[in-house]
């Protein structure tokens, strides 16, 4: 006995878009989504708000004929963007696969946006998730009162994305513990979720797919099982090519991010920020931008997620304690806690870089005394 895929229930947003602190990819963005809808004269597959070009267009940026602009949200290779919608207009899901800070999680809520409309259809992955969260759960007053009932039942939010045709979202695939990983095979291959307490099956109506994400350097709890893995096909999201072009990402989503906290304006601060990624990228490549020195490099992964966290920090330090540009104090102590995480070895990592490369460098002067000073 199959279920009828009827539409159920959006979870309650107690406040105005607006007013939220982090708003979903779809009420940030509604008004370029909006504008793509309205001029997208491209077939679009079933249920999907945006044909597969405005898909990509709306995470890689451009301009629309009639002179709108839409922001790039990624800022990578075309291709990479292009194989992930591709992707899922097939019948297959997406693993977008990376080291930590590639923007997998972020790639994933804004896809999932443009074509489904709802980012909100979430799983996040811990080494507590329970087979629940992927199939379903009870409401136990319901089921002690009345026994087993489609009343009874609490959907997840993959059975939900299944019956209403929408995309769901699995973070941190690979800390899922593997038999509960393994939920996802009949699901991904059979598009069909049973419900043996009911008799009863959900089958996954036209719309429906899965993306998931998962870290390929940290590999988390469980690795995924062959089986899994073929199920999906896999996208690996690259760390950015060049210093200009993760100056370029770190420079956007900080200036979001600064909007959203009345923060100085992100572009105030550029030098800092250019400083941040080549710190971060030299001592993560263990090699000087110019291939002179070799470095050692600390146990962190001192990711372009963790350049915007720093980043963040130092523009709130100079918007409440300074004149609100960003300077080399502003920065010194978030790169310090984000190089090191390792008490003993990684100080020695950090002490050796800026005695022997930023001590040296022309026009760091500040920056060296700065992190000499927080490093005391």
């Amino acid at each position: 006995m199959s279920v009828s895929a009827e539409p159920m229930s959006a979870p309650v947003r107690e406040q105005e878009p607006s007013e939220a602190l982090r708003p979903h990819a779809e009420d940030a963005f509604a008004e370029e989504l909006a504008v793509l809808a309205a001029q997208d004269d491209r077939p679009r597959p079933a249920r999907w708000k945006l044909s597969p070009w405005a898909v990509a267009t709306y995470l890689l940026g451009g301009t629309l004929p009639d002179g709108t602009v839409i922001t790039p949200k990624y800022v990578g290779p075309r291709r990479i963007v292009e194989v992930a919608v591709t992707t899922l207009a097939t019948d297959r899901a997406l693993l977008l696969l990376g080291v930590p800070g590639t923007a997998k999680t972020w790639v994933s809520e804004h896809l999932a946006a443009a074509v489904s409309g709802d980012s909100t259809l979430l799983v996040q992955g811990t080494a507590g998730t329970p087979e629940e969260a992927i199939r379903y759960g009870w409401n136990y007053a319901q089921l002690l009162a009345h026994g087993p009932s489609r009343d009874a039942l609490v959907p997840s939010p993959v059975m939900r994305a299944m019956a209403e045709g929408m995309t769901a979202r699995v973070e941190e695939l690979t800390r899922i513990p593997a038999d509960v990983q393994d939920t996802l095979i009949t699901i991904l291959s059979e598009k069909t979720l049973p419900i043996p307490e009911l008799g009863q099956e959900v089958q996954a109506v036209r719309g429906f797919n899965l993306i998931a994400t998962a870290n390929d350097r940290d590999r988390g709890v469980n690795d995924l099982s062959s089986a899994l893995r073929r199920r999906f096909n896999t996208v690996v999201l690259p760390l950015p090519e060049s210093v200009e072009a993760e100056v370029d990402i770190v420079s956007r989503r900080v200036d979001q991010l600064g909007r959203s906290l009345d923060l100085p304006s992100a572009p105030d601060g550029v030098d800092e920020i250019r400083r941040v990624v080549t710190v971060f990228r030299e001592l993560r490549d263990g090699v000087t931008s110019d291939g002179r020195t070799k470095l050692k490099s600390p146990s962190g992964t001192l990711s372009t997620a963790e350049a915007i966290s720093v980043v963040t920090s130092g523009l709130a330090l100079a918007a409440h304690f300074g004149d609100g540009v960003l300077r080399a104090g502003d920065v010194a102590a978030g790169i310090l806690g984000a190089v090191v995480r390792d008490p003993a070895s990684d100080k020695v990592v950090w002490q050796e870089y800026l005695e022997a490369v930023v001590r040296e460098r022309d026009g760091w002067t500040d920056f060296y005394r700065a992190c000499r000073e927080v490093s005391a």
